[in-house]
């Protein structure tokens, strides 16, 4: 039979999505879970209303045995979203249906619908956020290693695309680490700001639940599991600002790293290569070629989350008490972002796993300038008796003499009156014109970040709490 897939989003694709999004994540925000996260959030309304005795027990028990999405045509209850043009009184009403004309009258009593779309979209962002922190903290666990495996490897360091000064191969990963693990840190930062629901009504004043609402929100979101609001957050929406630019910034994270990775693998420097299996095609027209596709798939998942933030913080204009012109903002920009850098986190910890590094290419391009790379260790040598100043002008001289007559520097200042003739130890400044000898303090530095990175992914998870809620 032929496929009638009607899939157009490269979210859902079932040619390119496994490229560049997460399955684990992407399960996390289908519309099965979406209607089952609103489901629970009215099945924990309704057992809060009970435990306050708001409602009847056995409307609370009848509304939660029917609150499985697996109960429901939702293709049905789209439909009917249509014609409605509401997310989610079908829905209440399919609930209530499958209660019973009895207890069905207690569904969604007295809450809005914002109250459960909003809950149910917190309870989603909690398990995507499990998802991303594990993720994150295993690409920690994969630079953590290839910082120590290659703490003393040197290569050449570069700025402006040039060679600039010796580096090691661990330091390169240790600043990675270093971003990642900040990265990790507001995570944990932010869950205790995001992972709040909220249960206001109709404006947020609580006022159809006559003076319990804040005692009934809090039964309601220890029963979820959420934190509980100290007042509704309908039209502020800065937590889920806040969360996705997070997200965001770490899948911009993994571009650069994929990023690096790319430009390092040029058949002209060669000093890494992402992960080759047999039968990985890098063209349809040359078959020599080993192109790093998969970093490539990665910096354009990348960019893809870049303006994630920006639509978020459009997204936080809300006019009033309620707006709903904006939510389609973060039904669309929340799932995807999070999808995105799930994939992001997994390819690039793939990648890392199995990169390949070559040594040998490292040492080439480290002598490729010779001893002219060794231009501030020249210069800081002579500054000791000339001055920092006099020092860089004797150095620019003669380092600019080295680029024309490919000549070594090391011979040009043995050559210089003013280095001859000013007293400044020339066996030394010899020696000091080594690439490998002049690291700095990159061991110590990258041990630095290992025993950070390390400290943190020791701790034991914190409790959610808030400086804008309670503790559920």
């Amino acid at each position: 039979m032929p496929d009638t897939d009607d899939r157009s989003h490269l979210m859902d694709s079932r040619i390119l999505g496994d490229l560049f999004t997460s399955k684990a994540l992407r399960a996390v925000f289908t519309d099965r879970a979406m209607v089952q996260s609103w489901l629970d959030a009215e099945a924990a309304l309704a057992q809060a209303q009970s435990d306050l005795g708001i409602i009847p027990a056995q409307a609370a028990s009848q509304i939660a045995d029917r609150a499985d999405a697996g109960l429901y045509d939702l293709r049905a209850i789209g439909a009917e979203i249509v014609e409605t043009a509401h997310p989610l009184v079908p829905l209440i009403r399919a609930l209530a249906a499958k209660a019973g004309p009895r207890w069905g009258a207690y569904v969604h009593y007295g809450a809005t619908t914002q109250d459960i779309t909003d809950t149910g979209l917190i309870l989603q962002v909690r398990e995507a956020l499990k998802l991303v922190r594990s993720r994150l903290h295993e690409l920690m666990g994969i630079l953590t290693t290839l910082a120590r495996r290659h703490r003393d490897l040197p290569m050449v360091g570069r700025t402006h695309a040039q060679h600039a000064l010796p580096i090691t191969l661990g330091f390169k990963f240790a600043v990675l680490l270093a971003e990642c693990e900040r990265h990790a840190a507001r995570l944990e930062e932010t869950e205790s700001r995001v992972l709040v629901g909220e249960l206001g009504g109709a404006v947020g004043s609580m006022a159809a639940f006559g003076g319990r609402g804040p005692e009934l929100q809090d039964h309601m979101m220890r029963r979820l599991g959420l934190g509980s609001a100290v007042v509704p957050w309908h039209t502020a929406r800065d937590s889920l600002a806040e969360v996705v630019s997070v997200i965001a910034m770490i899948g911009v994270t993994c571009g650069k790293i994929a990023n690096e990775v790319r430009v390092l693998q040029r058949t002209e420097v060669a000093e890494l290569e992402e992960p080759f299996v047999l039968g990985k095609v890098g063209s349809s027209t040359m078959p020599h070629k080993r192109n790093p596709m998969f970093c490539e798939y990665i910096i354009a998942s990348a960019v893809l989350c870049r303006q994630a933030p920006a639509n978020m913080l459009a997204a936080m204009h809300q006019e009033h008490e309620r707006d709903m012109s904006l939510w389609g903002v973060e039904w669309t920009v929340v799932p995807e972002t999070f999808c995105l850098v799930g994939g992001l986190l997994e390819r690039t910890a793939w990648i890392l796993d199995g990169l390949v590094v070559h040594p040998e290419a490292l040492h080439r391009n480290l002598h490729h300038l010779g001893d002219l790379m060794l231009s501030e260790a020249a210069m800081m040598h002579i500054a000791e008796v000339l001055g920092k100043s006099e020092a860089h002008d004797v150095v620019y001289q003669a380092a600019m003499s080295a680029w024309e007559t490919h000549r070594p520097l090391r011979d040009i200042l043995m050559e210089n009156a003013e280095v001859i003739g000013s007293g400044v130890d020339r066996e030394r400044l010899s020696d000091l014109l080594v690439p490998e000898g002049y690291l700095g303090s990159c061991g110590t530095l990258v041990d630095r970040a290992v025993k950070s990175a390390e400290a943190f992914l020791a701790q034991e998870s914190r409790p959610v709490a808030s400086v804008n809620g309670r503790t559920a």
